[in-house]
């Protein structure tokens, strides 16, 4: 069993792979979060593994320092007095942990001679007791020795249309170059949610590789209007911040596919990378020959990134601008499958009258291995109860995209709505970790962890829930969604005022958001035991919602005050026998 567990975050895993290769020269036992086996639930693993080992090192940084994950585990550690802590890029550890001591290792390159370095050598050995240390290896070959990838990241392009609106096609062009680098096998890409995290933001190039572990970094900017698409790039030196390569492009609209190949092949050859046949090919298929349904395809995925649980019409928009799209191609299936992935939850959350069969079908038809088209069927097999399929499928998507949020929340999905609460857990903070502007998922966590009784991580995701809620509530103060779900963060903190004043408003800005009627019933009835309002307010919701809601809502713990009262079994039965949707049994 290893002796050591890093902490850290996702942005310097690049150091928390020095650190445990250095330790491992020295000759300690080292286990971190890349070591996770297939076969066991992610939370139990790195529960076992934290409590179990001698010394915890954790790697603070900016991002580290906003993780619940990060601070819960040194929270832990910290009780147990096997914390040592650094800095890796002069950040000050939060309180309580500014109180002991932490080495700085900020520019810290992973020279085992550094002042910081042998102050953490130090401190490991005497939790751990003296240990044998293996053959040296300079740090670089030791990071290096199983991926000697260059690492990039690929900045979100500005929009400079001079129209907010225009948004979706910058962030739908910097989504394709991420994706086109990434299908080149001698780069190391920086997963679309970590960049967009510096969406709008200025920043320091040299500052950002270092925190990133990257060697090169890509920005640039966008402008359509007219029928012409312009397009600066440029490929710029981590290390140094010196410009490698730039360029311009003035196109026709209808030549962006030609253009976005000629960026990431411009970009791959000032890499002095020399691309694979089939690399070639994979960057320059595109699904679609036509722009216009391109361009339709980029605003629908706007719009679905926009949509929240509770509000059906941004997921009608979807649709609807799928529909286009696949009239101008009945080819293009990424287009086919966002409408059948847009269609399958206002039939199952809102009982909409619509049928994503023939979407999903028809996507899958063109492409097998679409992942919102498998998750799309997964649901649908799920509603059906057909639940080997539902895996089968699921099992599927999460081997061909296991960063897509979408289905790492699909997965979770399905198990929570059969109870296995436990399973949920690990696609629930995969998901809330790939995007930082979702707070559903967060918000499920809080009633897994309560389920499976991790108070320790309960606490810590009631505070990301909270501010997750708080940012939404900035950009949108109308989102009764957000009100509704960060109650439930509210009400573990323990702030009762705060939760009444978020439950009137969200039922004074959004009455007619079933989802968010729903959360704040889950909130009176769970943790405020205010079960006569609690039941006022879910009228609504059992009077229309679809049957994929009766089933989350049959499974879900943070109703089971109230399953007894007289009028939710009313409520429950007449939604059921409105919707088909079959009793539970027991």
């Amino acid at each position: 069993m290893a002796d050591i567990f890093i902490s850290y975050a996702r942005s310097t895993e690049p150091h928390a792979r020095i650190v445990g290769d250095l330790l491992r020269q020295a000759g300690h036992a080292v286990w971190r979060d890349d070591e996770l086996p297939a076969h066991r639930a992610y939370s139990e693993v790195i529960e076992e593994r934290l409590r179990e080992a001698k010394a915890v090192v954790v790697l603070w940084s900016a991002e580290a320092v906003k993780s619940q994950w990060v601070r819960a585990e040194a929270d832990v550690a910290r009780e147990a007095g096997t914390m040592v802590q650094m800095s890796v890029d002069g950040v000050v550890p939060p309180i309580p942990f500014n109180q002991i001591q932490c080495a700085d290792l900020n520019g810290w390159s992973g020279d085992p001679e550094h002042p910081g370095w042998k102050k953490i050598l130090d401190s490991v050995a005497s939790l751990t007791g003296p240990v044998a240390p293996v053959a040296a290896a300079s740090p670089a070959a030791a990071a290096g020795k199983s991926d000697n990838r260059m690492r990039l990241i690929v900045l979100p392009f500005e929009n400079m249309s001079g129209d907010a609106e225009q948004a979706y096609f910058s962030d739908g062009i910097s989504e394709d170059i991420i994706t086109d680098l990434s299908k080149v096998s001698a780069l190391d890409v920086v997963a679309r949610n970590t960049a967009f995290h510096f969406k709008g933001q200025q920043v320091d190039v040299e500052q950002l590789a270092r925190d990133l572990g990257v060697s090169h970094v890509v920005e640039g900017s966008v402008r359509k209007a007219e029928g012409r698409v312009r397009i600066t790039a440029q490929l710029i030196d981590g290390t140094n911040g010196n410009q490698i390569w730039a360029e311009r492009y003035d196109r026709d609209f209808k030549d962006i596919f030609a253009l976005q190949d000629e960026i990431s092949k411009a970009i791959v050859a000032a890499l002095r990378l020399k691309l694979l046949p089939k690399e070639k090919k994979a960057i320059e298929h595109r699904g679609t020959t036509s722009s216009d349904a391109y361009n339709l395809y980029l605003m629908a995925r706007q719009h679905w990134f926009n949509s929240n649980e509770g509000d059906p019409r941004p997921l009608e928009i979807v649709v609807r601008i799928c529909r286009q799209a696949v009239a101008i191609d009945a080819d293009y299936a990424k287009a086919w499958g966002l409408m059948g992935l847009a269609q399958v939850y206002l039939m199952a959350t809102f009982s909409k009258d619509v049928d994503a069969n023939p979407a999903a079908d028809r996507a899958l038809e063109i492409d097998p291995d679409l992942p919102e088209a498998l998750c799309a069927k997964a649901l649908m097999a799920s509603f059906g109860e057909d639940h080997d399929t539902a895996k089968a499928l699921m099992d599927r998507a999460l081997e061909v995209d296991p960063e897509s949020f979408e289905v790492n929340k699909m997965a979770a999905r399905i198990f929570f709505r059969h109870g296995q609460y436990r399973e949920a857990i690990p696609f629930y903070e995969k998901a809330a970790e790939l995007a930082e502007h979702d707070y559903h998922g967060p918000g499920m966590l809080t009633t897994c962890y309560r389920a499976v009784g991790d108070q320790e991580k309960l606490t810590a995701v009631s505070k990301m829930l909270v501010e997750r809620c708080k940012k939404a509530l900035e950009k949108d103060p109308g989102d009764a969604a957000a009100l509704a779900m960060g109650t439930a963060g509210l009400a573990e903190m323990g702030d009762r005022d705060r939760v009444i004043e978020w439950i009137d408003r969200a039922l004074l800005v959004d009455p007619d958001n079933l989802i968010m009627r729903y959360n704040l019933g889950c909130t009176l009835s769970n943790t405020l035991e205010e079960h006569e309002r609690a039941l006022e307010v879910l009228e609504d919701f059992f009077a229309r919602i679809g049957p994929e809601s009766l089933q989350h809502c049959d499974a879900d713990p943070d109703m089971n005050k109230l399953r007894d009262h007289p009028r939710f079994k009313e409520l429950m039965a007449a939604a059921k026998a409105r919707t088909g949707v079959a009793a539970k049994a027991g």
